[in-house]
C-alpha cells in the first residue's frame, strides 16, 4: 500500500482528501493526514476508509524524518514558510512532493537536487497558482500551435468570492481561504506591462487601480493587479507580449472600501499596538485620526480621506463594526492581526453557505492581418462551508497530480510547475469529469 502524506489540515483540504480516500481501495493507497492539532487532522478524515492522522510539527525534525520518511509521496499545505523543511526533508529520503503555492528562491535553489535524486518538487498546482497556468497554457498553445497565431496580449482574472445565494453582507464577501492572505492581499507591488509599457503600483495605490469584469450569468466584478505579472512573461513564453497582467477579483465597490483600510493602516503588519486591551475598535480607529475634542470619529475619517458619511463606502465600515465600542480582546498583536480578528467574525462562511471562485482569460492574438480575441470564463461553486468551490480546486488538480505520479503516468524531476502538455492536458481533462469547465 502507498502511502500519501498530506501535511496541513486546513480549509482547502477537505476535496483532496476527499479525492484520495474514495480512490484508496482501488489504488492500493494509504491517505496520512498530519497537522500541529490532531483533532483537526481528524475531523477532515472522519468516515474516510484507508486514512490515519497524526499531531505534526514540520520543525520537529525527528518527526518530520520518520513521517516523510514513510511516505511514498508528500502534499504540503503548509503555510508557505514551512515548505522548504519539507522539500529539504523529501530530498533526503526521495520522495515527491506537492504543494499549490508560488515557486520561492529558496525552493527553485534545489532543482538541480531534485533532478539529481530524481524526485519532482511540484509547485503551483493548485487554483492561482494552479488552474490558471494549466488553463492559460492550454489556450495559447492552441492558438500558438493550432491556430498558427501570434499572441499579443494576456490578461487573467482570478477570485475567490461568496456565490450570489450565500451574499449576505455590503462586501459581498466571505472566507474561503487562509484570512491572513487575504488581509494582507496586494503588499507586494504590482508590476505589468500594457500596451508596451511598463506599470508598476506600490502597496498604497494597488487597490485604487482596478478594471471592470463581465462574467456572463454572474454579473459584475472589478479586478485590481496582482503581485509580479512580469515573470510570468519567460514561463508562459510571451516574452514579446505587448500586454501582460495578472489580476484579483472581486465584486463592485469592495476595492474602494478595502483602501480606506489601507490608507488608514489598519492593514499593517510590520509593528505591534501595546495596551490594546483597553481599547476598543471605536478607539482604534481614532488613533489613526487626527485629535479633536468634539468631532466624532466617523467625522474626522469622513473628513480625512473625503468620504460621503452616508456613503456606500462608510455603511461597509460601519458594518464591520470598526465604530463600536466593543473591547478588543489582544494583549498585544499588529493593526492587520486586530482587523483579521474582527473580519474572520463578520465575513466568515456560515454551515449552509455557498463559495464561488471565477476566473477569466482574455487573449489577444493575431492570424496575418487579422486580430481576434479569446476568452475563457470559468465558475465554481462549492457545496457547503467544508466542500467549498475554493477547496475543490486547490485540492482536486494536487490530487489528481499525485495520482498521475503514484501511477507512473506522470515521469519528471526537479522544482516544476504544471505549464508543460504532460501536466495540463491529463489534469484539466479529469477536472471537466469534476465540473471544473471553461467556457471559452
Amino acid at each position: 500500500m502507498k502511502r500519501i502524506l498530506i501535511l496541513g489540515a486546513g480549509r482547502t483540504t477537505p476535496s483532496l482528501i476527499d479525492y484520495l480516500a474514495k480512490r484508496s481501495s482501488e489504488m492500493n493507497w494509504e491517505v496520512r493526514v498530519a497537522d500541529i492539532s490532531l483533532s483537526h487532522a481528524q475531523q477532515k478524515t472522519a468516515g474516510y476508509p484507508n486514512t490515519s492522522t497524526c499531531a505534526f510539527d514540520i520543525l520537529q525534525t525527528e518527526q518530520s524524518d520518520s513521517e516523510i520518511s514513510a511516505a511514498d509521496l508528500v502534499i504540503s499545505l503548509l503555510p508557505v514558510r514551512f515548505h522548504i523543511q519539507a522539500a529539504l526533508a523529501c530530498l533526503k529520503f526521495k520522495k515527491h512532493l506537492l504543494t499549490a503555492s508560488y515557486i520561492t528562491a529558496e525552493m527553485k535553489a534545489l532543482d538541480q537536487q531534485a533532478k539529481d535524486n530524481k524526485i519532482l518538487l511540484l509547485n503551483e498546482c493548485g487554483l492561482d497558482p494552479g488552474i490558471d497556468h494549466m488553463t492559460a497554457m492550454a489556450a495559447l498553445d492552441k492558438i500558438r500551435i493550432e491556430y498558427g497565431g501570434i499572441v499579443n496580449s494576456f490578461i487573467s482574472y482570478t477570485g475567490g468570492l461568496v456565490s450570489p445565494e450565500s451574499d449576505s453582507n455590503p462586501w459581498n464577501y466571505k472566507f474561503t481561504w487562509n484570512p491572513r492572505n487575504v488581509v494582507l492581499a496586494g503588499k507586494e507591488t504590482a508590476q505589468f506591462i500594457r500596451n508596451g509599457r511598463y506599470k508598476y503600483i506600490p502597496y498604497h495605490r494597488v487597490f485604487t487601480r482596478i478594471e471592470p469584469v463581465e462574467i456572463e450569468g454572474y454579473g459584475s466584478f472589478e479586478g485590481y493587479p496582482n503581485r509580479d505579472s512580469l515573470k510570468y512573461r519567460e514561463l508562459y513564453g510571451l516574452q514579446n507580449v505587448a500586454t501582460m497582467m495578472r489580476s484579483t477579483l472581486r465584486r463592485p465597490g469592495f476595492c474602494a472600501a478595502w483602501n480606506i483600510l489601507v490608507q488608514l493602516g489598519l492593514t499593517d503588519d510590520s509593528y505591534s499596538l501595546e495596551g490594546l486591551k483597553k481599547l476598543t475598535h471605536r478607539d482604534l480607529m481614532n488613533t489613526f485620526l487626527y485629535f479633536h475634542p468634539s468631532r466624532s470619529v466617523e467625522y474626522k475619517l469622513c473628513e480625512h480621506l473625503k468620504l460621503d458619511l452616508h456613503g456606500e463606502i462608510m455603511q461597509k465600515l460601519t458594518w464591520l463594526g470598526l465604530f463600536e465600542k466593543t473591547p478588543i480582546e489582544m494583549d498585544s498583536a499588529s493593526p492587520a492581526k486586530v482587523l483579521q480578528e474582527l473580519l474572520e467574525k463578520k465575513w466568515e462562511l456560515q454551515p449552509n453557505d455557498k463559495d464561488m471562485i471565477v476566473m477569466q482569460h482574455q487573449v489577444g492574438y493575431s492570424i496575418g492581418n487579422q486580430h481576434k480575441k479569446l476568452q475563457s470564463s470559468l465558475v465554481v461553486i462549492g457545496d457547503d462551508m467544508q466542500h467549498t468551490a475554493m477547496s475543490k480546486t486547490v485540492g482536486w488538480p494536487l490530487a489528481i497530480a499525485a495520482k498521475l505520479i503514484l501511477t507512473g503516468e506522470l515521469l519528471d524531476a526537479g522544482v516544476k510547475a504544471p505549464i508543460t502538455p504532460n501536466y495540463y492536458r491529463p489534469i484539466i481533462k479529469e477536472l471537466e469529469t469534476l465540473g471544473v469547465n471553461l467556457i471559452e
